[in-house]
């Protein structure tokens, strides 16, 4: 039988909390009679961190892990976490203790007895830099809202719940951790929520936050929408600016030669601005054109995307 709950945690050099987290999960499923699994997945951590992981694996039974051989990044890592994950309910936490445990049972009952797909932590009292962190991602968030019609206050909270159909139906890769419910709403999942979750402050170790984030998410946010829109057919999108660039650039190419008729056989088209618009203009419609084409070819021959080399495995 699955276990009710899968707890997945990407890490990367956080030897000091994993025992800590590992025993505070451990008591609150057993105090709400929960069977459950943690999935670690250790991101190429240079510190002890996979030494700890192997001695809690030992101590705790549900302790199962990932290593990668290098350093990939968090989407790499919740990616083989989710394919390693069995629960009904699959729970995501960072695993730094700004996360806490304690909200488990609200998140798994909100997937299970309030019918959610996915449930995203909202940090609303939050321990960070007002200046460099807090700031920047209200603005991040709002973008966030604007471009994509999902009314959450924090799209990039590590803490989320999911069905367990949710995390099998998504493909999470370069830096797409954060916009999962962007993606659960174009795999067909409508109904998702946030839930206000405790942010405490960091015990140990230090930020992996960087500016470089924003510009990066702007980015991806984008390549999200145009996936999900033109992934499966991008020749919809290239043919169409294809063809209209193109009928541009014939509607210039008609009119120099109107202009030439009309005006006679000496009628010079070379202070025309037209004469040196409409060649590029139909150039680039054709180019838009041979796009869609190759972009179709690479869309039916595509290899997987995710494939990352791991160094070992604990109960998996």
């Amino acid at each position: 039988m699955n276990p009710d709950i899968s707890i997945v945690i990407p890490l990367y050099n956080e030897e000091e909390s994993l025992p800590e987290l590992v025993a505070w999960i451990e008591r609150v499923c057993a105090e709400n009679k929960f069977s459950h699994e943690v999935v670690m997945i250790d991101d190429g951590s240079t510190d002890s961190s996979w030494e700890v992981i192997k001695g809690l694996s030992a101590q705790y039974p549900a302790v199962k892990a990932i290593k990668f051989q290098r350093n990939y990044g968090k989407s790499p890592a919740l990616y083989e976490g989710f394919k390693a994950a069995e629960g009904n309910v699959v729970i995501t936490m960072d695993a730094d203790l700004q996360d806490s445990p304690d909200e488990i049972p609200g998140l798994y009952s909100m997937i299970v007895n309030d019918g959610f797909d996915l449930v995203s932590g909202w940090k609303k009292v939050r321990y960070d830099n007002a200046v460099t962190k807090n700031l920047p991602s209200k603005l991040y968030n709002g973008v966030n809202r604007w471009l994509s019609g999902i009314k959450l206050h924090d799209m990039n909270c590590g803490l989320k719940a999911y069905k367990r159909k949710v995390i099998k139906s998504i493909e999470v890769y370069g830096e797409m951790h954060r916009f999962i419910p962007v993606l659960a709403k174009h795999a067909g999942f409508k109904k998702i929520g946030e839930k206000v979750v405790q942010h405490r402050p960091r015990k140990y170790g230090v930020s992996k936050f960087g500016w470089e984030r924003f510009i990066n998410g702007f980015l991806d946010l984008l390549s999200i929408q145009f996936v999900s829109r033109f992934g499966k057919k991008p020749m919809h999108l290239f043919g169409t600016l294809g063809t209209f660039t193109f009928l541009v650039g014939f509607v210039i190419v008609f009119w120099l030669l109107a202009e030439r008729i009309r005006e006679g056989a000496g009628f010079g088209l070379t202070h025309k601005i037209g004469f040196f618009l409409a060649p590029p203009i139909m150039i680039m419609g054709t180019l838009f054109f041979l796009t869609g084409f190759v972009s179709e070819l690479v869309v039916r021959n595509a290899a997987d995307r995710n494939a990352y080399l791991t160094e070992e495995k604990i109960g998996l």
